[in-house]
């Protein structure tokens, strides 16, 4: 692949996230599910890896991270190295174990989500911030409400995956 069109290839990925981002910062926060809202931006980051693999998952987990940490309140920069993690881990699964399908973002996203929210859930039970029923309560419905959109977030993804010059998925 050439320069310019790797180029091209990560611009047109940047552009799918702004509207992911849209979604996940303006519109659903506005209207939680029983006071829950998705987490959008993991789900994108576990799409990418599963078509791009470990590098490419990695790199655009950092690049998430990163708009994760900075545009919303309370950003830590722990999210970053999480995120450029869940890319990469993912990435090696989907290329060596999954499919690189809906089926396995599916599994690769159940699998970083729960990662994602098991180290939220570890730091505030260290902190005693809540109780362990309480991040329960909020963490399993935030999970599945994260996988409900997880087939839309993937689509945006494997279209601009099929524009850019991926090899094609069976």
């Amino acid at each position: 692949m050439a320069r310019q069109d790797w180029i091209h290839k990560w611009l047109c990925y940047a552009g799918a996230l702004l509207p992911v981002w849209w979604l996940d910062a303006y519109i659903l926060t506005r209207f939680p599910v029983f006071g829950i809202t998705p987490l959008l931006l993991p789900v994108a980051v576990t799409a990418v890896a599963v078509l791009e693999g470990v590098s490419g998952g990695a790199g655009f987990g950092l690049a998430t991270g990163l708009l994760w940490a900075t545009a919303y309140a309370g950003g830590a920069g722990g999210r970053v190295l999480l995120l450029t993690l869940v890319g990469m881990f993912v990435g090696a699964l989907a290329r060596y174990a999954l499919a690189r399908s809906l089926t396995g973002c599916m599994i690769c996203s159940a699998g970083a989500l729960t990662a994602l929210l098991t180290v939220r859930g570890v730091a505030d039970l260290f902190f005693m911030r809540a109780s362990l029923w309480q991040l329960l309560r909020v963490a399993v419905p935030q999970l599945i409400w994260s996988l409900v959109w997880t087939p839309l977030v993937y689509g945006v993804f494997y279209r601009v995956y099929q524009r850019v010059g991926g090899d094609k998925l069976v």
